[in-house]
């Protein structure tokens, strides 16, 4: 029997996540600069970037009114973490390195809190797993599409989407089994990250297109 899961039961949830806002919203206002945009701009960009994931996954299973234009708390994070890329860019892109790995713990966190808060609101499984999965990878989407780039997670082969897609499987496949714990969703938010920064690491990269198994560069392409 899957076990009764509710958001607030994943263990200090809201520190984490309001970390996550504030590190997604630096990410959406440093893309922001780099573009030359006003301050309203940059204001805009880290709200999408830090809660965009968030009102995504709040929308598609029903969640009135969504966290990302409900929430004061996690709105004022936002806005504080663009606001500190805003007036401290040179020093803070410099730390970009840093910002890329705490954006893989948010981008682990937001998977789990997705699709478990999809499975709290009833969806079906495969439902939380795509409610995860946009959770997890919403915001950087949301920031590359407003500063007119394709996202990253669909052309740069980069390791991002499919950590998370495991990851929410593994959240699903928990809870069908009535496993889910959360001693098991804190091993699935560090298995998330792991992945992330292993890829990141040793710049591990998914497949390219097919091209055929025979002739000149046959197979993946790299």
């Amino acid at each position: 029997m899957p076990v009764d899961l509710s958001v607030a039961d994943i263990p200090y949830s809201t520190v984490l996540e309001t970390v996550g806002v504030f590190v997604g919203a630096m990410s959406g206002a440093l893309a922001a600069v780099r573009k030359q945009f006003d301050v309203f701009g940059i204001l805009v960009l880290g709200w999408a970037a830090g809660l965009g994931g968030g009102l995504l996954r709040d929308v598609l299973i029903g969640a009135v009114p969504p966290v990302g234009i409900s929430d004061w708390r996690l709105i004022l994070t936002a806005v504080l973490g663009a606001l500190a890329m805003y007036f401290f860019h040179p020093r803070l892109e410099r730390a970009r390195r840093f910002i890329v790995v705490l954006d893989a713990g948010a981008l682990a966190l937001f998977t789990v809190v997705g699709a478990a808060k999809g499975l709290e609101y009833g969806t079906t499984l495969i439902a939380a797993v795509l409610v995860g999965v946009i959770s997890g990878a919403g915001g950087g989407m949301l920031r590359d599409l407003l500063t007119g780039e394709v996202p990253v997670v669909l052309h740069d082969r980069q390791l991002y989407a499919i950590p998370a897609l495991l990851g929410a499987v593994a959240v699903v496949v928990l809870w069908d089994h009535g496993l889910l714990t959360t001693a098991s969703e804190v091993l699935v938010v560090l298995a998330i990250f792991a992945l992330r920064v292993l890829a990141l690491r040793f710049h591990l990269r998914a497949p390219g297109p097919w091209r055929g198994r025979s002739g000149p560069g046959q197979g993946w392409s790299t």
